[in-house]
């Protein structure tokens, strides 16, 4: 077994006690609301990791890429939603491959282009390919942007060879709950006078994760960030310090000045994605220390002048701004049960950007 000390940094350290309680935690919050949880794979891209989350009552997992959902079926996982636009013959004869080798494929378009794509591809398929109509509820990213808009989209849908109109897909901003419930309502209307059902109303995000119930419209909940969760999940009023299960293990390396210590942990690390907060990450027990800024290999920590908390050599542990993309950027996560770490994981699924 391999000692804390032992380990190289940076790093990526995920306490699995920590992940498992999140999980469970969850999945009962989504089982006592009868909400079908759909858990996307984007933040630790780890096969294990996704097949734990279906053994615990999870229907299936969201993917944004062919490439995750490639190496997600590679590991046995046979029921996969994939939330983004599918263009480019390439891909789309990708997704065909995929479908055939799982058990339930569902892709989501919100535009004519991309629906006639996904049709062509499929037209000769023995199982049509599934499709969500994705709506603007708020957040201003790909979406049709009204109720009508997206029963337009989903007669298309109906009509066109080797696709099925499935139902709604969303992913709101925070506080976004009750826009999501006004505006599948509404489409659920207008899908009603044309004579479609929809029997899938996905949405989906952490910030909000205990407010999903409050948009009873909603049928499955895409999450991600809740399996390791972050300093943006804290802000959030989502989870506690002790909920956070990634660590980013990092070094002092240089104290050049008072009230200034650089780190082995720069952009390359902890990213540059500042998501909505101020500074780079949380040093776990600072609470007064600041990540002032990031180089591509160097982290820059700021605290009064007059103390000095670290020196050269010592290790500190730092909690993320946004866990998603700081896991991404690690070949293996190391994998800990309290001090006792056992063999790393690979993030298998990490870069598959196609």
């Amino acid at each position: 077994m391999t000692e804390l000390a032992e380990l190289e940094t940076p790093c990526a350290i995920v306490d699995l006690d920590c992940v498992e309680r999140n999980l469970r935690t969850y999945q009962e919050y989504c089982d006592e609301h009868g909400i079908a949880l759909r858990p996307h794979i984007k933040t630790h891209k780890i096969p294990d990791f996704a097949l734990q989350q279906i053994a615990i009552g999870a229907q299936g997992i969201t993917c944004q890429k062919i490439g995750e959902a490639e190496v997600m079926a590679d590991a046995g996982i046979g029921d996969i939603l994939i939330t983004y636009n599918i263009i480019g013959d390439r891909k789309l004869a990708r997704l065909r491959t995929l479908a055939d080798r799982v058990d339930l494929l569902r892709v989501v378009a919100d535009n004519e282009f991309v629906v006639r794509g996904l049709s062509a591809a499929f037209a000769d398929s023995p199982k049509p390919l599934e499709v969500l109509v994705e709506c603007d509820t708020g957040a201003g990213r790909c979406g049709v942007q009204s109720p009508q808009d997206a029963a337009k989209l989903a007669g298309l849908i109906h009509d066109l060879p080797g696709i099925k109109f499935m139902g709604l897909m969303t992913y709101p901003p925070n506080g976004g709950t009750a826009r999501v419930e006004e505006f599948f309502r509404a489409a659920m209307a207008e899908c009603e006078k044309l004579g479609l059902e929809c029997p899938v109303r996905s949405s989906g995000g952490t910030p909000d994760m205990w407010q999903a119930h409050l948009a009873p419209v909603t049928t499955e909940y895409r999450i991600g960030t809740y399996i390791y969760n972050d300093k943006s999940v804290i802000a959030r009023g989502g989870c506690q310090e002790e909920d956070c299960a990634l660590h980013v293990l990092s070094q002092v390396v240089s104290l050049p000045a008072p009230g200034r210590a650089i780190i082995d942990a720069g952009s390359k690390v902890l990213t540059s994605d500042l998501f909505g907060l101020e500074h780079f990450g949380y040093v776990v027990g600072h609470p007064d220390v600041t990540i002032k800024a990031l180089s591509e290999e160097h982290g820059i920590l700021t605290f009064d002048p007059a103390t000095q908390p670290f020196e050269i050599g010592q290790r500190i542990r730092i909690i993320p701004n946004h866990v998603c993309v700081v896991s991404n950027m690690f070949d293996y996560v190391q994998l800990c049960r309290g001090d006792i770490f056992e063999n790393p994981a690979f993030v298998a699924a990490r870069g598959k950007v196609l």
